[in-house]
């Protein structure tokens, strides 16, 4: 890919003020009082004994649904960028056919694969849950295709004789 000097410029002072706004965090911690930086090691040990334990199976099922719709959620951003990119490309198309196809093209690829993220969203929570609730693992004990036929008792119960008069 090759920059040109105009390119280059705006990149360069672009990452020169997001540098600035990284350096005035970084600086700004320096002036913390001791007690308050104390308070925040403190917090920050706590957090980090904290987390997920993997005794328990519904925490395993937890981080692997947590991992599934981070890499979803990244998968969408990554996929909003494309459509910017795409509408971008057509705005500045100035009438040429063939750029507005390909931009059309773009825009429906990032349809379909916004369609596909939805619906592995969507499936990932259904799997997660049964297996949750261990649907998935163990399967029911009863065959719902075999049709339950009532005996001869439930069809007709035993005669009481209350209403013949016996």
């Amino acid at each position: 890919m090759k920059f040109s000097g105009k390119k280059f410029y705006l990149v360069s002072i672009f990452s020169l003020l997001l540098s600035f706004f990284f350096a005035a965090n970084f600086c700004s911690a320096a002036f913390l009082k001791p007690g308050t930086q104390a308070d925040i090691g403190e917090q920050a040990a706590k957090s980090a004994e904290s987390g997920y334990e993997t005794n328990n199976v519904s925490d395993i099922y937890a981080l692997v649904q947590t991992v599934i719709n981070a890499f979803l959620a990244l998968v969408g951003v990554i996929l909003l960028a494309y459509l910017l990119y795409a509408g971008y490309k057509w705005m500045t198309a100035h009438g040429e056919e063939k750029k507005v196809d390909q931009a059309k093209e773009t825009i429906q690829r990032a349809i379909t694969g916004l369609i596909i993220i939805v619906a592995a969203y969507a499936i990932s929570i259904f799997v997660m849950d049964r297996l949750q609730q261990g649907t998935l693992r163990e399967g029911s004990t009863s065959n719902p295709a075999t049709p339950v036929v009532p005996t001869s008792q439930q069809v007709f119960p035993p005669n009481t004789g209350a209403l013949d008069g016996g």
